[in-house]
This record gives structure tokens, C-alpha cells and sequence, in this order.
């Protein structure tokens, strides 16, 4: 259990450095991870705080920001921005509900109500939740220049 508790640390640890990447249409982006804990007050309420990960366990919640800013110097036009979660991670749903999802690494995409999963013996079925493996938010409106937001999904460690 010891050696299954450090890989999620490794894991997270990846996960929580940002990273920052030009998209073609000059889009940045930067990526930030946090896990959820609950902190009961001096008062006796519970408190929801995110911090950077040191230490995440199975059942964790987990809250992955990318932030988006077009850096160039014209508008950006239809772009997308595209996540992979990772193995170890369930997904939980989006901030927005804008997005759309895979749940056959990256293959195929569609609202998680409009896909199916094939389970190893063949069986098809509605895709759930725990299927998803990438999430993708697709922008068909122009990003002036400057202009920046954010992106919010979570997940739950398995």
C-alpha cells in the first residue's frame, strides 16, 4: 500500500509544476492542480480549502485548473484546449459544463450522455463518470488580444 501511496505523490507532485505551452494561434496556458480538504474551524464548521498537493490518497478530491490568455497579437479563433486525466484520477465533472469528453483516449468525442464505453468483453454500454479520459473545451468564439480565463474540472483519486 506504501509503494501504491508514494506513485500518487510522484503522480501529483508532476502534475501540480505549471506548465506553459503556445497553442499555434498563440494561446497560453498554464495548468495548476490542488486537493480538496476539509478543515473543521475553531468555531466547529467545516472550511473547504485547496492546497498543492503533498501527500494525495484514494478518494481525495482533486481540483484541476488551466488558465488560458492569448498572448499573440491578433484575436485567437477556434481553439480548443484539451486535458488528459490521469490513470490514477476519476473524473468529477467541469465548472462550466461546456465541455465535451473521451472515454477512449482521445479518439472520439461527444457529451458524456452521448457516449458508449466497450468493456473488454465487448459489452456496450452508456459511458460513465469513471470512463471519461480526456476532457476537451472547444472556443468557436475569437479571444482579443489580452484577454484570459480559466478552466475548472475535478476528480477523485482512485
Amino acid at each position: 500500500m506504501k509503494v501504491k501511496i508514494l506513485k500518487y505523490i510522484a503522480t501529483f507532485a508532476a502534475l501540480a509544476v505549471p506548465g506553459i505551452a503556445i497553442a499555434a494561434n498563440n494561446v497560453a496556458l498554464s495548468s495548476d492542480v490542488f486537493v480538496e480538504r476539509k478543515v473543521e474551524k475553531p468555531d466547529g464548521k467545516t472550511a473547504v480549502l485547496l492546497e498543492q498537493p503533498k501527500t494525495v490518497l484514494p478518494g481525495d478530491n482533486l481540483v484541476f485548473v488551466v488558465k488560458y490568455k492569448n498572448v499573440g497579437s491578433a484575436p485567437a479563433t477556434d481553439f480548443s484546449v484539451t486535458n488528459p486525466l490521469p490513470k490514477a484520477v476519476a473524473f468529477n465533472g467541469t465548472s462550466d459544463g461546456a465541455e465535451i469528453v473521451s472515454v477512449d483516449g482521445g479518439k472520439s468525442w461527444g457529451s458524456l450522455s452521448a457516449l458508449t464505453y466497450t468493456r473488454k468483453n465487448g459489452e456496450i454500454r452508456p459511458a460513465l463518470l469513471s470512463d471519461v479520459t480526456h476532457v476537451k473545451w472547444k472556443f468557436n468564439r475569437s479571444l482579443s488580444v489580452g484577454s484570459e480565463g480559466k478552466l475548472v474540472f475535478r476528480g477523485t483519486v482512485k
